[in-house]
């Protein structure tokens, strides 16, 4: 549970950080996310999870 939290921390950093460095660049990422269709979105959302599958995987092993 500890390391769920840690986690989730350090996403919350990372994000905050690119919203606070970048917030005209994230609003330009958000909007051209808007004009995507659905399925790419979920190409790259699994592609994402799975390659951060991966590197938690072998971070732990």
């Amino acid at each position: 549970m500890y390391e769920l939290g840690l986690a989730l921390g350090l996403v919350m950093v990372l994000e905050g950080a690119l919203y606070a460095l970048f917030p005209d660049g994230m609003k330009r990422m958000m909007a051209t996310a808007i004009e995507q269709p659905n399925g790419m979105l979920r190409g790259a959302g699994l592609c994402l999870a799975v390659a951060g599958f991966g590197v938690v995987w072998l971070l732990k092993g």
